[in-house]
């Protein structure tokens, strides 16, 4: 058998112990060059060092002499070496007094030379004579190139690794041969013996074993080998045996495999029955889906269209001469009209999320200003024993841009549920920025929740306990609408509560920012805040106060201010004033929950005394200090209060139900708009072709000629190009937003809808006013 030379064993064998045998070789030498090169690079030193001691004595008579005859010869002399290639005599005074060179000798080798020892080198002694040492008469200097000493290092070096070489290959050879005579020789007629046997032949002779192998590995291979030579032989018989036991076998599974055939055919055309059925229940379910979200868009605009004008004639009327109890009567009325109107958006929102409708916004917004906004707008839900504060970071950005619209859905929803629940301490919203983000915390000290009803609270229609819908009330709609309002927002929400202890609900969403944080003039003054130590007022004053550089000092409600110099006091205990003017003519800012006011003849009283209604905002604060302080700062961030401007312009409003007519009109002449109403789109376009108009305030759905169909001919026209056209329509469904906008109108606003909101349009699209 003919086995190539590369794949015998005794090559691999001898390959493998000389390339052991290389390796170590080679480190072997290695270290040895190592050491000579050490040795050669001190010898250097050395050797240079010798020329320079000899040289020395000689060098010195010549500087003290100044003979400059035998300070040529001396350095003529020394170039002699082979290694020193300049050679030069200075005297103390710096003067040269003989100086020899020649150029550097050239090899190719004199870059390696030079990688390791140097290009060159220089040494210098200073000259003087033995019996005064310390008097230097010149320096004798030397330059030496170093090639000399290294041309003979790389020849060591060179013979070195040529002797390994050449060991390696002589010791390669005899293991090669070494091999193959007690190796691979047997082996290779050990498998030509075995190549000649056939194993079905009933007389099967023993493979021999090659001579002098009879007790080492080879002698033992021979001999299983023929052992499992008379096992297989006896193997193949019982195959036989069982092959034709297998084609008995055979014949009885082909007629098991066409009677299972026909079974699998007939699950086959129950299967494809069954197919059918569900493709037929799939597209029920779609035009179950399509019906609903018919059913959603008519029944949102069938309610909201009265909503809209039971909301607007109790606001209208709330604006009107009224007395206490008819006041309090309407706006219980119109707050019940405003949480059937939120229940109404929820299930729609709920109904959005199950269908896929939902859409977000992507504007630049201030979440400061809107957190504060919202909180304020329900803090007329908190418990008298509930302080509600409002805790907004310093570097929360001024601008961030996402959907206003659903953070303020959130923040809604999480602050009503504490205000909900609490009934005593504190309920505390937090804003911050964080990587990526920012995050919302809304922190109470209500009732809590137990930790195996942690997860079941974000379910629909489902709270912790069904008691707790018996004592409070609720659908349990708001947590999961707010837990969804995260997800699709790409943020989180986490809970962490304590039953009887309180929650804390966490908002991570990741809104970029847009601006930095705003910053305010300074307000030079001392302020003294006389609040608890645990208070939400407290936590808020330390923040903002000294940042707007004001000397801030916090007292106990006990503590006395006899002796204590401030510019303006800060409380929350309306207690703590009485008596206070015997002492002091400060002014003083009270802070107070919603509603609560002191008589009037406490407050004449306690002049100069502002009241400040809970929660505090920063604009609120900042206002309130600057006034007091009588600091003429820049101006402060605008403030949500209950007045807003009043607007010179010219509006249509083109609607066909009477009540929403009167709503309308009347939220808008309080506004200081002239108003006209059209009843259709074809009465529209005939006012508008006899009256110009600021704006158009176009309900969609109208008879005779809808919105979209006047829309569209208004725009077609050409005559009014930058007339803004805002939509009014009771279906708020994504589908009609972009249904509005594909008819040309500028914006939309949904019924019903509040002053701010028709406030928020006028803004965005009336420029002129006519003051407060």
């Amino acid at each position: 058998m003919d086995i190539a030379l590369t794949h015998r064993l005794s090559f691999k064998q001898a390959g493998l112990t000389v390339l052991v045998a290389f390796l170590l070789g080679t480190l072997l030498s290695v270290i040895q060059v190592g050491v000579d090169y050490a040795s050669q690079d001190a010898s250097i030193n050395r050797e240079v060092r010798a020329l320079l001691d000899v040289s020395h004595n000689p060098a010195a008579r010549i500087a003290y002499n100044i003979d400059t005859e035998l300070a040529r010869e001396l350095v003529a002399g020394l170039l002699r070496s082979p290694a020193v290639i300049e050679a030069e005599i200075v005297d103390n005074t710096g003067t040269e007094m003989a100086r020899a060179e020649r150029p550097f000798g050239e090899s190719r080798l004199r870059g390696v030379s030079d990688f390791l020892f140097g290009h060159l080198r220089i040494y210098e002694e200073p000259l003087y004579l033995d019996h005064a040492p310390g008097e230097v008469l010149g320096t004798l200097s030397l330059k030496i190139d170093t090639f000399v000493f290294g041309n003979d290092f790389l020849r060591r070096a060179g013979m070195t690794f040529l002797s390994g070489v050449v060991r390696s290959l002589l010791l390669s050879l005899i293991l090669l041969v070494l091999f193959y005579i007690l190796l691979t020789k047997p082996l290779v007629s050990l498998i030509e013996s075995l190549s000649r046997q056939d194993p079905r032949s009933p007389s099967r002779p023993n493979l021999p074993c090659p001579r002098g192998h009879e007790h080492d590995e080879i002698g033992v291979l021979a001999q299983v080998t023929n052992q499992q030579l008379s096992r297989i032989s006896v193997e193949m018989q019982q195959r036989r045996e069982a092959e034709d036991r297998l084609t008995q076998y055979l014949s009885e599974l082909e007629s098991i495999v066409a009677a299972r055939t026909a079974e699998l055919k007939a699950a086959n055309a129950r299967l494809t029955q069954s197919n059918q059925d569900l493709e037929r229940a799939r597209q029920t379910a779609l035009d179950m889906a399509q019906t609903r979200a018919t059913f959603l868009a008519s029944m949102s605009h069938e309610i909201r269209t009265p909503l809209n004008g039971l909301l607007g004639m109790l606001g209208l009327a709330l604006d009107g001469p009224l007395s206490a109890e008819q006041h309090q009567q309407l706006s219980i009325a119109h707050d019940s009209g405003k949480v059937l109107v939120k229940l109404l958006n929820d299930v729609l929102d709920l109904s959005k999320f199950e269908s896929g409708q939902f859409e977000l916004e992507n504007i630049p917004f201030d979440l400061g200003l809107l957190i504060e906004d919202t909180a304020c707008l329900l803090s007329q839900h908190a418990a008298p024993g509930v302080e509600l504060t409002c805790l907004i970071s310093p570097q929360l950005p001024a601008q961030l841009s996402g959907d206003p619209t659903r953070v303020r859905q959130v923040v809604s929803n999480l602050l009503s549920n504490a205000l909900k629940f609490t009934r005593l301490g504190r309920v505390d919203v937090r804003a911050e920025a964080v990587p990526g983000g920012v995050r919302i915390s809304v922190r109470d000290t209500g009732i809590g929740i137990a930790a195996d009803s942690l997860q079941r609270i974000f379910q629909p229609f489902t709270q912790a306990d069904p008691a707790i819908t018996r004592q409070y009330g609720g659908t349990g709609l708001g947590l999961a609408l707010t837990r969804k309002l995260c997800e699709v927002m790409q943020g989180e929400l986490q809970v962490s509560s304590r039953l009887g202890h309180g929650s804390e609900f966490t908002v991570t969403l990741p809104l970029q920012a847009l601006t930095p944080a705003a910053t305010l003039a300074p307000l030079k003054g001392r302020v003294i805040a006389q609040c608890a130590v645990g208070s939400g007022l407290a936590e808020l004053l330390q923040t903002w106060l000294p940042r707007w550089q004001i000397d801030y000092r916090r007292l106990d409600i006990d503590d006395s201010l006899a002796g204590v110099e401030l510019d303006a006091l800060l409380s929350d205990c309306p207690e703590c004033l009485l008596g206070l003017r015997q002492r002091m003519e400060k002014p003083v800012l009270l802070v107070t929950a919603y509603g609560s006011f002191l008589e009037p003849e406490t407050t004449r009283q306690l002049a100069p005394l502002r009241q400040l209604a809970r929660p505090l905002t920063r604009a609120t604060l900042y206002q309130a200090l600057q006034k007091a302080l009588e600091v003429q700062a820049a101006p402060a961030p605008a403030v949500t209060t209950g007045h807003h401007q009043r607007y010179a312009a010219q509006v249509l409003l083109v609607e066909d139900n009477p009540v929403n007519q009167l709503v309308a009109k009347g939220m808008l002449q309080k506004l200081g708009c002239a108003v006209r109403v059209a009843g259709n789109g074809e009465r529209a376009l005939g006012i508008l072709r006899e009256e110009e108009f600021d704006l158009v305030l176009m309900d969609c759905n109208m008879p005779l000629m809808d919105g979209y169909e006047a829309t569209r001919l208004i725009r077609n026209s050409g005559n009014w190009p930058d007339l803004p056209i805002i939509a009014l329509t009771a279906n708020v469904l994504p589908e009609e937003r972009e249904r509005c906008r594909a008819a040309g109108m500028d914006d939309y606003l949904a019924k019903p809808f509040h002053r701010d909101e028709l406030v928020a349009i006028l803004e965005r699209w009336v420029n002129h006013t006519v003051g407060s």
